[in-house]
């Protein structure tokens, strides 16, 4: 069972890959994890990943279409796999497509996480964690039962990623819409995407994406 996740960021779609590799076996990959696992190999591939990224360069498709042939290779990927965070453009989209093929492959599902934006900046400007043991809260949905009081360890001191703020976040959501817009009709034309509802609550997401890949 080959899957990709697509949605902006903030969607969920790292949580869900990893409950879906929990249910079903099918491994995740994200290609930041495969980059980082390739540069402390010391590999050759690893290597030019890491000057380019040195050079503060994109790695470009043809390499990380390379770890991902490598790493579809490997024993724990044969049941199938979930890639979270690739393709972003529809060359890259390209690209798996022709690697798959040469491998034998194919991809099972595309399935859409889609959100309200409006509410997914309010989800991601609101969130904040513990700076003592990193327990995850919200203002508006998830906050602390003792204000200021970590409910995990008791901690009283709380950070917030610098890039959550509203500004950052719609400038993510632009670039995710001019880079991945053009995927949705490349996989519905070739009639493997699917749509779950990303507003719902977690357990929820995970219940209908559960049930798209229990139909494949």
């Amino acid at each position: 069972m080959n899957l990709i996740l697509l949605g902006p960021p903030g969607a969920g779609k790292g949580t869900q890959a990893r409950r879906l590799q929990d249910k079903f076996g099918i491994v995740q990959l994200s290609t930041g994890d495969m980059l980082r696992a390739a540069v402390a190999s010391g590999s050759e591939i690893g290597k030019k990943a890491q000057a380019i990224m040195a050079a503060g360069e994109l790695v470009p498709d043809d390499i990380m279409i390379r770890l991902i042939r490598e790493r579809i290779a490997e024993p724990d990927s044969q049941v199938g796999f979930i890639l979270d965070g690739f393709p972003r453009t529809r060359a890259q989209a390209e690209a798996l497509d022709g690697m798959l093929a040469e491998t034998g492959r194919k991809l099972d599902a595309v399935i859409e996480i889609v959100v309200d934006e409006t509410a997914l900046v309010r989800r991601i400007t609101g969130r904040f964690a513990c700076a003592k043991c990193g327990a995850g809260y919200h203002d508006e949905f998830q906050r602390p039962r003792v204000g200021g009081v970590c409910d995990r360890c008791g901690g009283k001191k709380f950070t917030r990623r610098p890039d959550d703020n509203e500004a950052t976040v719609r400038a993510r959501l632009a670039a995710h819409h001019r880079e991945t817009a053009p995927l949705l009709p490349y996989y519905s034309a070739r009639a493997v995407l699917r749509k779950v509802d990303g507003m719902l609550e977690i357990d929820e997401v995970t219940r209908e994406l559960e049930a798209v890949v229990q139909a494949l």
